[in-house]
């Protein structure tokens, strides 16, 4: 039996049509990444319903709950402080994320992750965890109303634990929404210590004001402790003297879009806000949040309007 093989431009000439037909056919690179939904992540230093209701915890609740029903993909992340009751909300620990060292100021910290669900909204919630920094019964200040002195420490711990907590989920965030003063190392983080991590290379950072504010200053090492984690000199050199003001300002700075939490913030939070040079939206009622989807997509796409 004679078999006829076809010639190597014969078999060009079949690839080359099947090729053509698979383009023709198929959406590009860039209109299947306009499809995919939206990655909002939602970094909170307390969310209803695990804490005593305030500003902060009751709007990132409502927010996330409605940017989800909006159509986007959310994750949401805040502190495993020791108020928050484990067996009433459910919270159970996720080995395979846990287990990581994080190190600040040259002390191994070990990160634990935990989860429980918020039924009514139909999301989860990942707790950071960490003996030494989050077993304390309150949350940012003692029994007596004083801040904590290691608060910058547990910020930093806070951020580092949500980043890599994230890569190890395999989850790029395209937002990732700031609430309160404590996640603002958020920011200085993304932009700098993981700038050069393909897995934040597109990540946009948006922050709420509050009319949270911690009084005097954090440690005056935090600069050090910026350092030791490469920070530049001309970075930290502006927190040798880290205030309210001068933290936020900073903070600011490295943001790409800003947002205000609270219907009406104090004289130092609205004069922050008014001079930052980025997009920036007013308190929005409970009633009109999905407006604030809007601001988010106009953030990753500055030609889009706030519909």
């Amino acid at each position: 039996m004679c078999v006829i093989l076809p010639s190597a431009w014969q078999i060009y000439a079949i690839l080359g049509t099947f090729i053509c037909f698979t383009y023709l056919c198929t959406p590009n690179y860039f209109e299947l990444k306009s499809m995919e939904k939206k990655r909002v992540l939602f970094v909170s230093q307390e969310i209803s319903p695990f804490l005593t209701k305030s500003p902060v915890s009751n709007y990132c609740r409502l927010l996330a709950q409605t940017t989800q029903e909006e159509g986007k993909e959310i994750r949401v992340f805040t502190p495993r402080y020791g108020a928050i009751n484990e067996r009433r909300h459910q919270l159970h620990e996720v080995i395979r994320l846990s287990g990581l060292n994080i190190a600040i100021d040259d002390q191994d910290h070990p990160l634990i992750i935990k989860v429980a669900s918020v039924s009514a909204a139909k999301m989860q919630v990942y707790f950071i965890d960490n003996h030494d920094f989050f077993k304390r019964k309150e949350a940012l200040v003692d029994s007596e109303g004083v801040h904590y002195a290691d608060n910058d420490e547990r910020s930093i711990f806070f951020t580092r634990g949500v980043l890599e907590t994230i890569k190890k989920l395999g989850w790029q965030p395209d937002v990732i929404h700031c609430h309160g003063w404590f996640t603002g190392m958020m920011a200085l983080y993304i932009k700098h210590f993981y700038k050069k991590d393909p897995h934040f290379k597109e990540t946009k950072i948006i922050y709420s004001l509050y009319n949270d504010a911690f009084p005097a200053q954090l440690d005056e090492r935090l600069h050090e402790k910026l350092a030791f984690d490469g920070f530049p000199k001309s970075l930290t050199d502006k927190l040798k003297s880290p205030d309210f003001e001068t933290f936020s300002r900073i903070v600011l700075e490295h943001c790409d879009g800003v947002s205000v939490g609270e219907p009406q913030l104090n004289a130092q939070n609205q004069a922050l806000f008014d001079n930052v040079s980025v997009p920036k939206l007013e308190f929005v009622e409970e009633h009109e949040i999905k407006v604030l989807s809007s601001f988010f997509d106009r953030v990753m796409d500055p030609s889009l309007e706030i519909q």
